[in-house]
């Protein structure tokens, strides 16, 4: 056992302790203002919902759990906790994996078909596509932990006491980097590609039939934009992965460490990017924190000026 207590230790424990709480608290924020606020009820704010409750998750029990085991090299939770933890990481990246994925596939059919995008994409239909990215998140993590030897307490096994450990297979670290990294990552950057090659070729011709289709262009404009928005978020995300998942192919555990931190940190980036591009974020704390909320029919306040 080896519990951590220089100086250096403990400004990283009171830093990181910081982000966490930043972490929830963004997140916090985000997930009250699409809830409560009519006029965030659309499709892709859904999926932004589903993105910040995995990462609320994320600060609120894996990133004071990490802390934990930063400053105490022993586990004193128990085998059982030890299994839920890691099993849980595993899900809340797995699901905010699965939400990036449904955005880049909205903004696809967003911007490259504006005029049919309200019919072939409602609310009740993007609820049910998260419903099924989240449960396909549970069956892969599931599939992982089990044939990893850490699904079951009688399945796993440990070198001393108060170790939480998972020894990863390493034909399952290669699977992993393809299905959660590598597949989606790319389908993500094609859909992306397209999305700005077709924003490229419609700003000319909105350019050319300003005048005409005045209305038109200003409702594909904000999709254009709001695909740029998304765009940089997804951008982050594979920032903070790349590293991680380039460190997986090594044994080097305090590279691993420092990279996976990035990936949690990763959780409270994408509130701070909400923050500064979108106005309905801002202008919806403004709300929320002097508890305007609470003010009746407050669900109906214009966001939109």
């Amino acid at each position: 056992m080896q519990v951590r207590s220089d100086p250096a230790y403990i400004f990283l424990f009171i830093f990181l302790s910081c982000i966490s709480v930043c972490t929830v608290i963004l997140n916090l924020l985000v997930i009250i203002s699409i809830s409560h606020f009519k006029q965030l009820h659309t499709p892709t704010n859904l999926l932004i919902l589903s993105l910040a409750a995995a990462d609320l998750l994320v600060g609120m029990f894996v990133m004071p759990v990490k802390i934990t085991q930063l400053r105490d090299s022993c586990w004193y939770l128990g085998d059982l906790a030890c299994c839920v933890s890691e099993i849980s990481i595993g899900y809340l990246t797995a699901a905010s994996l699965c939400s990036l994925v449904l955005i880049a596939v909205d903004r696809y059919i967003a911007v490259s078909d504006p005029l049919h995008y309200p019919t072939r994409i409602t609310v009740s239909k993007m609820a049910l596509f998260i419903i099924l990215g989240w449960s396909l998140s549970v069956m892969y993590i599931t599939i992982f932990f089990y044939f990893n030897d850490h699904l079951l307490q009688s399945q796993m096994s440990t070198s001393c006491y108060g170790e939480c450990v998972v020894n990863i297979k390493y034909s399952w670290v290669i699977v992993d980097l393809v299905v959660c990294f590598v597949a989606p990552c790319s389908l993500i950057l094609i859909l992306y590609s397209i999305i700005f090659n077709a924003a490229r070729h419609q700003a000319k011709a909105v350019r050319a039939v300003r005048l005409t289709l005045k209305k038109h262009s200003s409702s594909n404009s904000s999709e254009i934009k709001a695909a740029k928005t998304l765009g940089l978020v997804i951008f982050v995300y594979l920032t903070c992965w790349i590293p991680y998942y380039v460190c997986s192919l090594s044994t080097l555990s305090i590279v691993w460490t420092v990279f996976a931190w990035l990936v949690y940190i990763n959780s409270s980036l994408n509130p701070l990017m909400y923050a500064i591009f979108y106005p309905w974020f801002r202008t919806s704390v403004k709300f929320i924190v002097p508890c305007r909320i609470f003010v009746s029919s407050s669900s109906r306040f214009n966001l939109f000026p």
